[in-house]
């Protein structure tokens, strides 16, 4: 079986990690300049409701740690965050905030199996691409926290009850310019992000990585792992590999593809105007071939963050796994969001047994932070 492959290859690089001393205050798992007061004072900001239009909402309100770093209060049939602004709404679904910062750059890269493809960034369209351009963005957005403008965001941080601490790590003189200090605002949430606790690996299936002998999965959730990465083919996309800059497996190789996903008609923008089509990529890249793409997601957590897709279209992952086994999608009933270029390489699971669709679901529990602490952490 393939697992066995990458099974080896991550403890190859689990025990160099371990031989140079690859803790958690390496620069791999933290980034540049990363200090734990500066990652104190992102957890601040990211939690401070005061820091929106009408003092209503966080970075935390929809990227809540108990729904995997997405929005706890959202469902298919109401897919998509309420802004400060009462009745203001996007048009996505709210994606995780963990594990955002192993993104690379967006660029178009050549992939061995499927040529020229777009990958990274951050967003779901890869719009910026550092966590710092990245945090920047919810604060003046009209459908999200809707500050008026930079000024008012850094009045805020200035004036509240963490501004000592903030000009502690970025000095007194910090909030003289506005652009300065709104920058840094951005970094220390970007610091917070790069955290262990946005990103700390901890569940059964890393323990699993660590020693599959010591720590085995169930009967259901070894089924399942084997569906992932050979029938079902999700590890094509959601790779296993070990990622080659931090040696985790994330669960997506940050590629975009249009996979025919359906249209939700609980979407507020779909409510506003029954011919509103999400294009994805393609509506920050000039030519159609690249609507209907979103970058790949990861399933750490995934069991964590219903409503799924990119525009909340699913409830549950069993009927996640139920659209992926559609075979012809441009046939489905309803039909694709973006009917043309829908990715040919993208294949169906081909699952025949019912079973095979709760095994498939139970291992993909196994990826929810939390469900190895008391096995090996």
């Amino acid at each position: 079986m393939k697992y066995s492959h990458w099974v080896s290859l991550f403890l190859i690089v689990f025990l160099l990690q371990a031989c140079g001393g690859g803790g958690s205050d390496s620069p791999m798992n933290k980034g540049p300049d990363v200090t734990d007061a500066k990652v104190e004072l992102g957890k601040l900001i990211f939690e401070d409701t005061r820091l929106s239009a009408n003092n209503n909402q966080a970075c935390a309100t929809c990227h809540a740690v108990a729904a995997g770093f997405a929005d706890p209060d959202v469902t298919a049939a109401n897919p998509v965050s309420e802004g400060s602004v009462a009745g203001q709404f996007g048009e996505r679904n709210a994606p995780t905030s963990s594990y955002t910062m192993f993104s690379p750059s967006f660029a178009l890269i050549s992939d061995p199996v499927r040529g020229s493809i777009y990958a990274g960034g951050q967003f779901i369209d890869g719009r910026r691409n550092t966590l710092e351009e990245q945090a920047k963005d919810p604060f003046l957005n009209p459908v999200e926290m809707a500050n008026a403008d930079k000024q008012a965001v850094v009045d805020k941080v200035s004036s509240g009850p963490y501004s000592d601490k903030f000009m502690a790590v970025y000095g007194s003189d910090v909030f003289n310019n506005t652009e300065t200090a709104y920058d840094k605002i951005a970094d220390a949430i970007a610091a917070f992000e790069r955290s262990d606790e946005m990103n700390p690996f901890n569940s059964k299936f890393d323990c699993y990585l660590q020693n599959a002998t010591q720590f085995p999965l169930s009967t259901l959730e070894q089924a399942g792992l084997d569906v992932f990465d050979n029938t079902g083919k999700c590890s094509a996309c959601h790779t296993l590999d070990p990622d080659p800059v931090s040696g985790k497996v994330l669960f997506t190789n940050f590629q975009y593809f249009n996979i025919g996903v359906p249209s939700n008609p609980n979407n507020p923008a779909n409510i506003a105007n029954a011919n509103f089509i999400d294009v994805g990529l393609g509506g920050r890249l000039s030519g159609s071939a690249e609507n209907g793409k979103f970058k790949t997601p990861t399933l750490r957590n995934v069991e964590l963050t219903p409503p799924y897709m990119h525009n909340g279209v699913f409830d549950t992952l069993e009927e996640v796994v139920e659209f992926y086994n559609i075979e012809e999608k441009q046939f489905a009933s309803p039909p694709p969001e973006v009917i043309n270029d829908i990715n040919a390489d993208v294949d169906f699971l081909g699952l025949n047994e019912p079973d095979d669709i709760d095994a498939l679901v139970a291992f993909m529990k196994t990826l929810t932070d939390g469900s190895g602490v008391g096995v090996c952490f």
